[in-house]
């Protein structure tokens, strides 16, 4: 079933949005809003995940290193 609800926002906001969804439905907007957000912030963790990987490595070649010594 396909079941609609309504949701309140200010009239600030409102303008806000339909400034930027154009002549898509809110439907095909909110989700693609929904979209770009979380790809944002899968890059976001992603790139967090990197450095915390590399911080591993260089402290792993430390120790690696300084063993051999």
């Amino acid at each position: 079933m396909n079941y609609r609800t309504t949701i309140t926002i200010s009239v600030k906001t409102k303008q806000a949005l339909e400034s930027l969804k154009g002549d898509k439905s809110w439907d095909e907007f909110l989700l693609e809003l929904v979209a770009e957000v979380q790809r944002v912030r899968r890059e976001k963790n992603r790139e967090k995940l990197a450095e915390l990987l590399e911080a591993e490595f260089d402290e792993v070649k430390v120790r690696k290193w300084a063993r051999e010594y």
